[in-house]
Protein backbone atom coordinates (compact mmCIF):
# COMPACT_ATOMS: atom_id res chain seq x y z
CA UNK A 1 0.00 0.00 0.00
CA UNK A 2 1.48 3.07 -1.09
CA UNK A 3 5.09 1.96 -1.29
CA UNK A 4 6.25 4.82 -3.61
CA UNK A 5 8.77 7.11 -2.87
CA UNK A 6 6.58 9.73 -4.62
CA UNK A 7 4.54 10.55 -1.86
CA UNK A 8 7.25 11.19 0.21
CA UNK A 9 8.35 13.91 -2.22
CA UNK A 10 5.05 15.07 -2.38
CA UNK A 11 4.99 15.56 1.42
CA UNK A 12 8.18 17.28 1.38
CA UNK A 13 7.59 19.86 -1.29
CA UNK A 14 4.10 20.52 0.24
CA UNK A 15 5.70 21.49 3.58
CA UNK A 16 8.45 23.43 1.63
CA UNK A 17 5.52 25.50 0.53
CA UNK A 18 3.33 25.32 3.70
CA UNK A 19 6.38 26.10 5.84
CA UNK A 20 8.69 28.70 3.99
CA UNK A 21 7.42 31.52 5.83
CA UNK A 22 6.08 33.38 3.06
CA UNK A 23 2.76 34.23 4.81
CA UNK A 24 1.49 35.15 8.13
CA UNK A 25 -1.22 33.02 8.16
CA UNK A 26 0.24 29.69 8.03
CA UNK A 27 1.88 27.81 10.70
CA UNK A 28 3.23 24.13 11.96
CA UNK A 29 3.42 22.29 15.30
CA UNK A 30 5.57 19.52 15.63
CA UNK A 31 6.47 17.08 18.21
CA UNK A 32 9.92 14.70 17.66
CA UNK A 33 9.78 11.86 20.05
CA UNK A 34 12.74 9.74 20.40
CA UNK A 35 12.40 6.17 22.10
CA UNK A 36 15.56 4.41 23.59
CA UNK A 37 14.53 1.05 25.01
CA UNK A 38 18.27 0.91 26.62
CA UNK A 39 19.24 3.89 27.09
CA UNK A 40 22.80 4.41 29.09
CA UNK A 41 23.67 5.70 32.16
CA UNK A 42 21.50 8.63 33.10
CA UNK A 43 20.28 8.88 30.08
CA UNK A 44 15.99 9.00 29.22
CA UNK A 45 14.48 6.34 27.32
CA UNK A 46 12.20 8.99 26.49
CA UNK A 47 12.70 12.55 25.19
CA UNK A 48 9.84 15.13 23.01
CA UNK A 49 11.42 17.97 21.73
CA UNK A 50 8.46 20.85 20.38
CA UNK A 51 8.65 23.06 18.01
CA UNK A 52 6.23 25.54 16.86
CA UNK A 53 7.47 26.93 12.81
CA UNK A 54 10.61 24.97 13.05
CA UNK A 55 11.46 27.40 16.66
CA UNK A 56 12.13 25.07 19.85
CA UNK A 57 10.18 26.27 22.55
CA UNK A 58 9.71 22.84 24.51
CA UNK A 59 11.75 19.81 26.29
CA UNK A 60 10.16 16.85 27.73
CA UNK A 61 11.29 13.66 29.50
CA UNK A 62 8.85 11.16 29.66
CA UNK A 63 10.60 9.00 32.63
CA UNK A 64 11.18 11.53 34.45
CA UNK A 65 8.16 13.99 33.69
CA UNK A 66 10.66 16.87 33.35
CA UNK A 67 9.98 19.23 31.31
CA UNK A 68 11.43 22.68 30.14
CA UNK A 69 10.01 25.55 28.24
CA UNK A 70 12.45 27.05 25.90
CA UNK A 71 12.92 30.91 24.93
CA UNK A 72 10.52 33.63 24.74
CA UNK A 73 7.97 31.46 22.98
CA UNK A 74 8.11 28.58 25.66
CA UNK A 75 7.53 31.24 28.42
CA UNK A 76 4.50 32.68 26.98
CA UNK A 77 2.66 29.54 27.11
CA UNK A 78 4.14 27.65 29.83
CA UNK A 79 1.37 28.85 32.53
CA UNK A 80 -1.91 27.69 29.47
CA UNK A 81 -4.20 25.05 30.84
CA UNK A 82 -3.08 23.76 26.84
CA UNK A 83 0.50 22.70 28.43
CA UNK A 84 -0.92 20.73 31.40
CA UNK A 85 -2.95 18.35 28.69
CA UNK A 86 -0.23 18.42 26.37
CA UNK A 87 2.00 17.18 28.85
CA UNK A 88 -0.20 14.15 29.78
CA UNK A 89 -0.56 13.28 25.71
CA UNK A 90 3.03 13.48 24.88
CA UNK A 91 3.61 10.30 27.79
CA UNK A 92 1.10 8.63 26.86
CA UNK A 93 2.47 8.81 23.29
CA UNK A 94 6.02 7.57 24.62
CA UNK A 95 4.08 4.63 26.90
CA UNK A 96 2.76 3.69 23.47
CA UNK A 97 5.67 3.91 21.19
CA UNK A 98 7.70 1.87 23.84
CA UNK A 99 5.54 -0.49 24.10
CA UNK A 100 5.50 -1.10 20.30
CA UNK A 101 8.69 -1.40 19.79
CA UNK A 102 9.20 -5.36 20.25
CA UNK A 103 6.25 -6.08 17.52
CA UNK A 104 7.54 -3.30 15.05
CA UNK A 105 11.47 -3.21 14.87
CA UNK A 106 12.71 -5.18 11.32
CA UNK A 107 13.85 -8.51 11.97
CA UNK A 108 16.14 -8.20 9.89
CA UNK A 109 17.75 -6.62 12.98
CA UNK A 110 16.76 -8.65 15.75
CA UNK A 111 17.76 -11.71 14.21
CA UNK A 112 21.44 -9.81 13.68
CA UNK A 113 23.88 -11.49 15.90
CA UNK A 114 25.67 -8.56 17.94
CA UNK A 115 23.72 -5.84 16.52
CA UNK A 116 23.14 -2.83 19.06
CA UNK A 117 19.45 -1.59 20.26
CA UNK A 118 17.70 0.49 17.65
CA UNK A 119 16.12 4.15 18.80
CA UNK A 120 12.75 4.81 17.26
CA UNK A 121 11.62 8.23 15.97
CA UNK A 122 8.47 9.89 15.95
CA UNK A 123 7.57 13.05 14.43
CA UNK A 124 4.21 14.50 14.76
CA UNK A 125 3.20 17.61 12.59
CA UNK A 126 -0.21 19.39 12.41
CA UNK A 127 -0.08 22.75 10.07
CA UNK A 128 -2.76 25.20 9.57
CA UNK A 129 -3.03 26.79 5.94
CA UNK A 130 -3.36 30.08 4.62
CA UNK A 131 -7.16 29.07 3.78
CA UNK A 132 -7.43 28.15 8.10
CA UNK A 133 -7.72 24.11 7.28
CA UNK A 134 -5.31 22.01 9.69
CA UNK A 135 -4.06 18.84 8.63
CA UNK A 136 -1.30 16.28 10.54
CA UNK A 137 0.65 13.87 9.93
CA UNK A 138 3.28 11.54 11.63
CA UNK A 139 6.92 10.22 10.27
CA UNK A 140 8.74 7.31 11.57
CA UNK A 141 11.95 5.75 11.54
CA UNK A 142 14.77 3.53 13.51
CA UNK A 143 18.10 5.32 14.01
CA UNK A 144 17.69 8.67 12.05
CA UNK A 145 15.95 6.30 8.77
CA UNK A 146 13.06 7.80 7.80
CA UNK A 147 11.19 4.25 7.23
CA UNK A 148 7.08 5.09 7.25
CA UNK A 149 4.30 7.95 6.57
CA UNK A 150 0.95 8.32 8.16
CA UNK A 151 -1.32 10.78 6.64
CA UNK A 152 -3.70 11.62 9.64
CA UNK A 153 -6.54 12.91 7.48
CA UNK A 154 -6.82 10.00 5.13
CA UNK A 155 -5.19 7.54 7.16
CA UNK A 156 -2.78 6.34 4.58
CA UNK A 157 0.19 4.35 5.25
CA UNK A 158 3.43 5.11 3.05
CA UNK A 159 6.53 3.01 3.73
CA UNK A 160 9.70 5.08 2.46
CA UNK A 161 12.01 2.71 3.54
CA UNK A 162 12.57 -1.34 3.83
CA UNK A 163 12.82 -1.04 7.69
CA UNK A 164 9.09 0.25 8.28
CA UNK A 165 7.65 -3.00 6.64
CA UNK A 166 7.11 -4.55 9.72
CA UNK A 167 5.81 -1.55 11.52
CA UNK A 168 3.24 -0.71 8.63
CA UNK A 169 2.29 -4.40 8.42
CA UNK A 170 1.06 -3.79 12.64
CA UNK A 171 -0.06 -0.77 12.74
CA UNK A 172 -2.53 -0.53 9.60
CA UNK A 173 -4.13 -3.37 11.22
CA UNK A 174 -3.97 -2.25 14.65
CA UNK A 175 -7.46 0.15 14.60
CA UNK A 176 -6.70 0.97 18.66
CA UNK A 177 -2.94 2.39 17.12
CA UNK A 178 -4.24 3.95 14.26
CA UNK A 179 -7.24 5.92 16.14
CA UNK A 180 -4.49 7.17 18.81
CA UNK A 181 -2.47 8.33 15.93
CA UNK A 182 -5.34 10.06 14.73
CA UNK A 183 -6.92 11.56 17.26
CA UNK A 184 -3.24 12.64 18.98
CA UNK A 185 -2.56 14.86 15.69
CA UNK A 186 -5.68 15.81 14.04
CA UNK A 187 -7.38 16.61 17.61
CA UNK A 188 -4.58 17.34 20.38
CA UNK A 189 -2.18 18.96 17.92
CA UNK A 190 -4.78 21.07 16.41
CA UNK A 191 -6.26 22.45 19.41
CA UNK A 192 -2.43 22.89 20.80
CA UNK A 193 -1.64 25.02 18.11
CA UNK A 194 -4.89 26.96 17.93
CA UNK A 195 -4.76 27.57 21.83
CA UNK A 196 -0.53 28.59 21.52
CA UNK A 197 -1.58 30.55 18.22
CA UNK A 198 -3.79 33.28 20.45
CA UNK A 199 -0.33 34.70 22.27
CA UNK A 200 2.44 33.22 19.72
CA UNK A 201 1.04 34.72 16.29
CA UNK A 202 2.71 38.20 17.18
CA UNK A 203 5.68 36.91 18.24
CA UNK A 204 5.87 34.54 15.05
CA UNK A 205 5.97 37.72 13.21
CA UNK A 206 8.28 39.58 14.68
CA UNK A 207 10.56 36.70 15.77
CA UNK A 208 14.44 36.22 15.41
CA UNK A 209 15.90 33.24 13.71
CA UNK A 210 15.03 29.99 15.26
CA UNK A 211 16.16 29.30 18.84
CA UNK A 212 19.18 27.51 18.85
CA UNK A 213 18.77 24.47 21.27
CA UNK A 214 20.98 21.27 21.61
CA UNK A 215 18.75 19.17 21.95
CA UNK A 216 18.94 15.13 21.74
CA UNK A 217 16.14 13.94 19.97
CA UNK A 218 16.84 14.03 16.69
CA UNK A 219 13.85 14.65 13.65
CA UNK A 220 12.96 11.35 12.16
CA UNK A 221 12.81 12.66 9.07
CA UNK A 222 15.45 15.15 8.02
CA UNK A 223 13.99 16.84 5.15
CA UNK A 224 17.13 18.50 4.02
CA UNK A 225 18.48 15.37 2.99
CA UNK A 226 15.11 14.37 0.91
CA UNK A 227 15.30 18.11 -1.04
CA UNK A 228 18.76 16.64 -1.57
CA UNK A 229 18.45 13.91 -3.58
CA UNK A 230 15.09 15.36 -5.14
CA UNK A 231 17.21 18.41 -6.71
CA UNK A 232 19.95 15.99 -7.30
CA UNK A 233 17.66 13.98 -9.44
CA UNK A 234 16.25 17.14 -11.15
CA UNK A 235 20.00 18.44 -11.79
CA UNK A 236 20.59 14.72 -13.38
CA UNK A 237 17.33 14.97 -15.56
CA UNK A 238 18.47 18.78 -17.04
CA UNK A 239 22.01 17.51 -17.69
CA UNK A 240 20.67 14.24 -19.52
CA UNK A 241 18.27 16.44 -21.54
CA UNK A 242 20.57 19.27 -22.33
CA UNK A 243 23.27 16.70 -23.78
CA UNK A 244 20.87 14.52 -25.87
CA UNK A 245 19.44 17.93 -27.14
CA UNK A 246 23.50 19.08 -28.26
CA UNK A 247 24.18 15.83 -29.71
CA UNK A 248 20.87 16.21 -32.12
CA UNK A 249 21.67 19.46 -32.82
CA UNK A 250 25.10 18.76 -34.08
CA UNK A 251 23.65 15.81 -35.99
CA UNK A 252 21.70 18.27 -38.24
CA UNK A 253 24.01 20.37 -38.43
CA UNK A 254 26.79 18.12 -39.72
CA UNK A 255 24.01 16.34 -42.02
CA UNK A 256 23.55 20.25 -43.34
CA UNK A 257 26.77 21.18 -44.30
CA UNK A 258 27.70 17.40 -45.63
CA UNK A 259 24.86 18.18 -47.99
CA UNK A 260 26.06 21.57 -49.08
CA UNK A 261 29.72 19.74 -49.37
CA UNK A 262 28.27 17.23 -51.50
CA UNK A 263 26.13 19.61 -54.01
CA UNK A 264 28.79 22.53 -54.23
CA UNK A 265 32.86 21.18 -53.14
CA UNK A 266 34.76 24.07 -53.98
CA UNK A 267 37.58 21.89 -54.33
CA UNK A 268 36.31 20.19 -57.51
CA UNK A 269 37.83 19.45 -60.77
CA UNK A 270 34.60 20.95 -62.47
CA UNK A 271 32.88 22.35 -59.80
CA UNK A 272 30.09 23.09 -61.94
CA UNK A 273 28.76 19.65 -62.62
CA UNK A 274 27.38 19.58 -58.86
CA UNK A 275 26.39 23.03 -59.13
CA UNK A 276 24.29 22.03 -62.32
CA UNK A 277 23.01 18.55 -60.46
CA UNK A 278 21.59 20.68 -57.82
CA UNK A 279 19.84 23.20 -59.93
CA UNK A 280 18.17 20.63 -62.22
CA UNK A 281 17.49 18.44 -58.92
CA UNK A 282 15.40 20.98 -57.14
CA UNK A 283 14.09 21.88 -60.98
CA UNK A 284 12.62 18.60 -60.46
CA UNK A 285 11.06 18.90 -57.33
Amino acid sequence: MGDSKSGLGFLVLLRIVLFSGTSSDAHSLSYNVTIDPQPRDDQPWCEVQGEVDQKVFVSYDCGRAQIKYLGPLGEEVKSMSACETQTDTLRDTGDLLKGQMPDVTPEKHTDKVGSGPLTLQARMTCWREDNGHTNASWEFGFNGQLCLLFDSENGHWTMVHPGGRQMREKWENDRAVTDFFKKVSMGDCRAWLQAFLVRWEKMLKTSAPPTTVHATVQPAAPASNHITKIVLVVLAVFVIISIVAWILYKKRRCSQEAQQVLCCPEDSVFPWLPLFSCIHFRGKR
